[in-house]
């Protein structure tokens, strides 16, 4: 027999999970998260939260937590294989916004949400160990299966609606959209790992480079806690050109290639002087690998009293680091709908009017970035920083009218 809650179900208690949940609740609405894993852990490497999600984060009452634990991002500098700067773009309050950009460790991030859903919402308000594995309409809301720990038989739970928050290979997605569009390999390979530094620069500076083979590393620090005892924690990601699109069902499961021998060839002719790269490879204790993938965007989320919420609904590249950024707007936005209808199904439907076209259009703006990066690689320097202005340019101006208008 299914027990009735009338708690909003979220499947999945990652960034965009939790964060629903924390909305929700800000706007009086009660919710369950229900988490596949039996024990959350603090994993992943660094992220960058955009100032329009910071903003919804800091509504929540967590803006003193992200300045204490993550790094107000100053500026992008770009550059060559060889450190020479090519373009410097301001990030966050430096280019005007009324909130940063933090540069933060995924897994702390987590954490913190994960403590304030709790603190605010009940200890018993996510549950570990709880898979969802289906679920269908009732009326009146929404009947879902869970699978629980050790893979025994769970409870059946109806709620008056169900989101799927549940990742890149969502059980919600999938049940809604069986027939729906496979992972999309980008042809690249990416590397990423955590290095402990004495400093980086001037401790707030992303650096984006490249070289003639279009191999990138992006690196940024991600630790304020670091920072106070005069250390850089340095997130570092590697992106190199892959014909063969690597596998990109595995995207999800990242495994560790064996060590640095597997990225310094990528990295063997590049010579920053103010940055052994060696050293950073040597320094992380775990590297791992992963296709870049996104999916082809969805003609619609959900159904009924069913919906998806950021990577179960719009995967996308790293490439402009959005992905989190948009799962905290997608959370934001949920809410504020649930609470202004009184009927879920319409709540639901303007939710997603909402933030598909806007997350559609990240989407396809991160594979234009993504291809217009890869093409200026053999050009001269002055023909690459014209490039990485106009692309730039117009890719914040993509993102900023889409969050505005999402």
């Amino acid at each position: 027999m299914a027990t009735s809650t009338a708690d909003i179900l979220i499947a999945g208690a990652g960034i965009g999970g939790l964060t629903a949940a924390l909305a929700l609740h800000a706007r009086g609405i009660r919710a369950t998260v229900l988490e596949a894993a039996e024990e959350i852990r603090p994993l992943g490497v660094g992220i960058n939260i955009q100032p329009a999600a910071i903003a919804e984060l800091t509504a929540l009452g967590l803006g003193g937590e992200l300045a204490a634990t993550g790094i107000a991002t100053r500026e992008h500098l770009y550059v060559d294989h060889l450190g020479a700067t090519l373009w410097n773009e301001p990030r966050g309050v430096a280019a005007g916004h009324p909130c940063p950009q933090y540069s933060i460790h995924r897994g702390d991030l987590q954490m913190m949400l994960l403590a304030a859903v709790r603190d605010r919402l009940g200890a018993d308000a996510v549950r570990t160990g709880a898979r969802l594995t289906g679920f269908e309409h009732v009326d009146g809301g929404v009947r879902a299966r869970v699978e629980g720990r050790g893979g025994a038989d769970g409870p059946v739970l109806e709620a008056p609606v169900l989101v799927g928050a549940d990742g890149l290979h969502s059980a919600v997605r999938a049940g809604l959209h069986p027939d729906g569009p496979p992972l999309s390999t980008g042809g690249v390979q990416m590397w990423r790992g955590l290095a402990e530094l004495d400093g980086f620069l001037d401790g707030r500076t992303m650096i984006v480079a490249s070289d003639e083979q279009a191999t990138r590393l992006v690196a940024y620090p991600v630790s304020a806690r670091h920072a106070e005892r005069g250390k850089a924690l340095l997130n570092w990601v590697c992106l190199v050109q892959d014909p063969t699109g690597g596998n990109p069902a595995g995207a999800g499961s990242p495994t560790l290639p064996g060590g640095i021998d597997d990225v310094l060839p990528h990295l063997a002719h590049w010579d920053f002087p103010w940055l052994d790269l060696r050293e950073v490879l040597a320094r992380s204790e775990h590297i791992l690998r992963y296709p870049m993938v996104d999916r082809e965007p969805l003609p619609r989320w959900g159904e009924g009293r069913v919906t998806l919420l950021g990577d179960a609904a719009h995967p996308m590249y790293p490439i402009g680091a959005n992905g989190a950024s948009q799962a905290v707007l997608d959370a934001a936005a949920l809410a504020a709908e649930l609470a202004a209808h009184g009927d879920p199904v319409t709540a639901l439907d303007r939710y997603e009017a909402a933030r598909r076209p806007a997350t559609t259009a990240i989407v396809q703006a991160n594979r234009d970035m993504d291809r217009a990066e890869r093409a200026m690689v053999r050009r001269p320097d002055r023909d690459k920083t014209e490039t990485l202005v106009a692309v730039t340019t117009r890719y914040r101006a993509t993102v900023e009218r889409r969050n505005a208008s999402g």
